[in-house]
């Protein structure tokens, strides 16, 4: 009989596969090396549970929420229960593409986070090796039912909810084969396509800070003539005497 390989049916189960490892590794070490810099107290990682991104945070609470089970939270995607400004650090790793709204996620990730507060998201990048696979293949199972986002899309979304983007990067350059062994023949690829092609990463990494403008003070410039005459007669009297008694000092 033929080896028929088996689709997985979600992404955590395509995550356990060699294909899966090798996108995950990069991811782990992009996370890592990138939450350890961000400060707070309250990070929340969506999706994924099995792998713990935050695991480099300082941050004194972190936790992972989601609709699958192993998360800390139970929760649907698009309805945080969560205080608004109430969040540091929120991460979505591969939650967007793979959601009927990401649009609301969005919102609620903005309204969930401080001001300063940061978002990190990974995705598949369409414009890849990645992407070719998934427009010309018959998209079953996971990655590939997923609606990969353009990355100048994302960027439009988050610019419209009031973030600015802080860094990125792209990362997985290697063909999606299934086989660790095969994957390791194109490691050469990973430091070639971050110097020739860097664009071409299959999958993408975006932080963004939610931003909220601040109110500025602005003092009306009085006509200085308009207020002594509106100034009462006591007021006048007190003000020539300390004037005169300046002069006589």
């Amino acid at each position: 009989m033929p080896n028929c390989r088996l689709i997985p049916r979600s992404l955590s189960e395509w995550s356990s596969s060699e294909q899966g490892n090798y996108v995950l590794k990069r991811e782990q070490e992009y996370f890592d090396r990138t939450v350890s810099d961000i400060f707070g107290f309250n990070a929340l990682q969506l999706g994924l549970p099995e792998h713990d991104f935050l695991h480099s945070s300082r941050m004194p609470l972190r936790f992972t929420a989601g609709n699958q089970a192993g998360n800390n939270v139970r929760l649907r995607c698009d309805e945080l229960p969560f205080d608004s400004d109430s969040l540091d650090l929120v991460l979505l790793p591969h939650v967007l593409e793979f959601a009927e709204n990401p649009h609301q996620i969005l919102r609620e990730v903005e309204r969930v986070l401080r001001p300063e507060g940061n978002l990190i998201i990974s995705g598949f990048n369409p414009f890849s090796l990645w992407g070719l696979h998934r427009a010309l293949g018959r998209k079953q199972g996971y990655p590939w039912r997923g609606r990969f986002i353009r990355l100048p899309r994302l960027k439009d979304w988050l610019a419209l909810l009031g973030f600015e983007v802080a860094g990125g990067r792209f990362a997985a350059y290697a063909p999606p084969l299934h086989q660790s062994r095969w994957l390791e023949r194109f490691a050469f690829m990973e430091k070639a396509g971050d110097r020739w092609w860097a664009v071409s990463g299959g999958v993408y990494f975006l932080h963004a800070i939610k931003r909220v403008p601040g109110m500025r003070l602005i003092k009306p410039k009085w006509n200085e003539g308009l207020v002594r005459n509106l100034m009462p007669a006591s007021a006048k009297l007190n003000k020539g005497v300390t004037q005169k008694n300046g002069q006589n000092e």
